[in-house]
């Protein structure tokens, strides 16, 4: 009605005819991204701060050797737990060697080897399990025994490598190969659009192997950071990139558009952080410390860190894990292969009749 205000606009059929409009329009795909980048932005910050920034031992899985019992033993354990704030879940072994197999099984990040009447303990450190727990381990368990009378002596039995004394370079590999793999996906869909399925994931495939590589090589042939059991690493990074990129296709196929969201949150907000790499496990936040374990990034950092520092106790864990999101994320897309936003139609069989199939 004229006069009340409410007047349409020409062509756009009032209150409703405008919204109809704007959403019609860039503005509004346009306006929803500037929400959901805000968004992004501060549960980036909050992950990465949340599990990075003040890392907390909870539950510390330790190796002891020795009359442990003992009443300075326990002391000494009681009083190290309650200076990390965490709890020491000690294992009891035989002799030092199973305790060092342990070690190397990654069933323990520490050895306490405790002399008789417990007045000394050598603390055996292994910097290349987890860099964050064995320097944690290193500066509190001296103040520790000197609070209960105990004197410590500490040693890495297993350090990391020269060109990476952070224990940072298997987390850059694998949040390189993670990263890549989901945006040569989304290259992909845009300058390849017409890839057929079939093609589409042998393209992903193709760049994964040489992405994979290219990783391995500058890190170990150039720079010399990691000398990496190169096959093998080569093949984790190309693994990891396949299941990664496979994984934003298949939210594609899911989402269409919106298909970055679902990728950045289980790659990146939830994947990196919880990946053990940056950050060891047992001082991650529990949950985080579980979880990372079932996605990409952290099953990448834990294949490539095993076969890094230990060779000869591989577990199948990580790549079945790798493998199964590569798999599901295969069936997903080739099952739903008709919403995918890419494609094209077959090409029509040729006439070559005479008159060209007229009448």
């Amino acid at each position: 009605m004229a006069g009340d205000g409410r007047e349409a606009l020409p062509g756009h059929g009032g209150r409703w005819g405008r919204w109809g409009h704007f959403r019609g329009t860039p503005w509004w795909p346009a306006t929803v991204l500037v929400f959901i980048l805000a968004a992004a932005a501060g549960l980036f910050a909050w992950s990465y701060t949340y599990a990075m920034a003040n890392p907390t031992p909870h539950q510390l899985p330790t190796a002891v050797v020795g009359p442990y019992q003992q009443e300075r033993g326990r002391a000494f354990l009681t009083g190290l737990g309650t200076a990390l704030n965490s709890s020491m879940r000690t294992r009891t072994y035989d002799s030092r060697a199973a305790a060092l197999e342990a070690v190397e099984e990654q069933r323990v990040f520490a050895i306490f080897e405790l002399g008789r009447g417990g007045r000394h303990v050598l603390l055996d450190v292994s910097s290349a399990s987890g860099a964050s727990v064995a320097e944690l381990l290193a500066q509190a368990a001296p103040k520790v025994g000197r609070a209960t009378g105990v004197s410590v002596t500490v040693r890495d039995v297993n350090p990391l490598q020269d060109g990476d004394p952070r224990g940072l370079a298997i987390f850059y590999v694998s949040l390189a190969a993670v990263i890549i793999g989901f945006v040569g996906a989304i290259q992909l869909s845009v300058h390849a659009r017409a890839l057929t399925p079939v093609e589409r994931i042998a393209f992903t495939a193709a760049y994964a192997l040489l992405g994979g590589f290219a990783i391995a090589a500058a890190v170990d042939w150039l720079l010399g950071a990691l000398d990496l059991p190169f096959v093998e690493s080569w093949l984790i990074l190309a693994l990891t990139m396949f299941a990664s990129g496979m994984t934003f296709t298949m939210f594609n196929t899911l989402v269409g558009r919106w298909a970055m969201l679902p990728t950045w949150g289980v790659m990146v907000l939830l994947g990196n952080p919880s990946s053990g790499g940056a950050v060891s496990w047992p001082l991650l936040p529990s949950a985080l410390g579980v979880i990372g374990r079932w996605l990409p990034p952290g099953a990448s950092v834990n294949a490539q860190h095993t076969a890094v520092y230990f060779a000869r106790h591989q577990h199948a864990f990580p790549f079945l894990v790798l493998t199964g999101w590569a798999l599901v994320s295969c069936g997903v897309f080739w099952t739903w292969r008709h919403r995918h936003p890419g494609g094209r139609d077959p090409q029509p069989a040729e006439d070559n009749s005479p008159d060209g199939g007229g009448t």
